[in-house]
């Protein structure tokens, strides 16, 4: 690994925010008392700077490291026999192999309270085990739910889960391929028939939203509200004064099923979402602007978006990273990423990005490439793990 470039947060930090004006948490709970430090939680330690990790997990061994990116240090965790895909709420990250799902606390995570930020960093640990193969997951600070390819989700008790312990509190039907997620104190899905749900936090219906959203697939959390891929193009839904709306974002012209977006990617936060279009680019949604913008990539292994005016990135099969501009489509820069090719019968690639850099992990090679996508696409660090690193994910964005 080469010689990190920035250095461990000032942990102190926690106390000096005792004279920070206090802030409710978005779940409406009071404020601390005020002999507790501003932001303070239990067992973790406050920092000035985003405390990012990566899990990484093997494809061949099941073998699952998390990678701290300020401090370069690998701690193992126990393997996840057969391996095959991975997700994350920021803060977790949800393993599925043939035994079910693993669930690890990768001891890192925000707590974003609009104007200001929270970092945090804590112990890795291994939480538990759960069935199914999951798809999706997103939290708030009551519940985390946890989406299954089967088309339901189950939604934990988020300070049970902080502590360790996977408190089921209720469940959620939802369309295969979409995921329940956590918004303004309630959970919103999407259910087969394209209906609009609102659910309480216990799993049980409050309202719909419309208008509707017909074959459902991909979700996506931001700032600007929740959304669900359709067919007919995006539905964004907002809330305003407890009232939940919907508002479709159309494609700018008519699309085959094969070419929509059909799961979303982002770096957390942003307002821009990216998404596969076919097999001849990529979607860029600017959820600021109401817009999508189809990029000319060509065929892509993986894409993802900077957001905030910067490019968005694909991946393409000759192991080639690539920024385009996401107004106009065109290509500003490109770095190659991967040793070879990339298997395309294999697990692919992903691009994963935070606030100042983006990650791409090498499969055959064992490799994660950090990538300054401000500077011409410049290889950073680069972390030779060994192995087949399959399976990628980024917490505490």
């Amino acid at each position: 690994m080469r010689p990190r470039q920035t250095k461990p947060a000032a942990l102190a930090l926690a106390l000096v925010a005792l004279a920070a004006t206090a802030c409710d948490s978005p779940g409406g709970e009071a404020a601390p008392p005020p002999d507790v430090p501003h932001g303070y939680v239990e067992g973790a330690e406050e920092a000035a700077e985003a405390q990012s990790r990566l899990v990484v997990a093997d494809g061949d061994t099941g073998a699952v490291r998390v990678l701290d990116l300020i401090t370069e240090e690998v701690v193992e965790l126990g393997a996840v026999p057969g391996v095959r895909d991975i997700t994350d709420d920021g803060r977790y990250a949800y393993l599925t192999g043939d035994r079910g799902t693993r669930v690890v606390d990768s001891g890192s995570w925000r707590v974003d309270h609009g104007d200001h930020v929270h970092y945090y960093r804590a112990d890795i640990r291994e939480v538990g085990d759960l069935p199914g193969r999951t798809s999706g997951a997103h939290n708030d600070t009551g519940v985390a739910a946890v989406s299954t390819s089967d088309g339901s989700a189950t939604l934990f008790d988020r300070t049970a889960l902080d502590g360790g312990t996977l408190t089921e509190v209720g469940r959620a039907e939802l369309a295969p391929g979409t995921a329940a997620v956590p918004y303004e104190a309630h959970v919103l899905t999407v259910s087969p028939d394209g209906a609009v749900r609102v659910l309480d936090r216990a799993g049980e219906a409050t309202g719909t939203v419309e208008p509707s959203c017909p074959r459902p697939s991909g979700a996506a959390l931001t700032r600007r509200g929740v959304v669900f891929g359709c067919a007919d193009g995006a539905l964004l839904v907002s809330e305003d004064d407890g009232a939940f709306h919907g508002e479709k974002i159309p494609y700018p012209r008519p699309v085959g099923e094969d070419e929509r977006a059909r799961e979303f990617q982002q770096r957390p936060g942003s307002a821009t979402l990216a998404a596969k279009a076919g097999e001849r680019g990529a979607w860029s949604l600017d959820l600021s602007d109401r817009k999508w913008t189809h990029v000319e990539t060509g065929p892509v292994v993986a894409v993802n978006a900077v957001g905030e005016g910067g490019p968005l990135l694909a991946l393409t099969a000759d192991g080639v990273l690539h920024a385009h501009d996401p107004e106009t489509g065109a290509a500003t820069a490109k770095t190659r990423v991967t040793e070879r090719p990339v298997d395309t019968s294999g697990p692919l690639p992903v691009i994963r990005i935070d606030t100042t850099r983006a990650y791409v992990n090498d499969v055959d090679a064992g490799t994660i490439h950090e990538i300054d996508y401000n500077d011409s696409l410049r290889l950073a660090r680069e972390f030779r793990l060994g192995g087949k690193a399959a399976h990628l994910a980024e917490t505490g964005r």
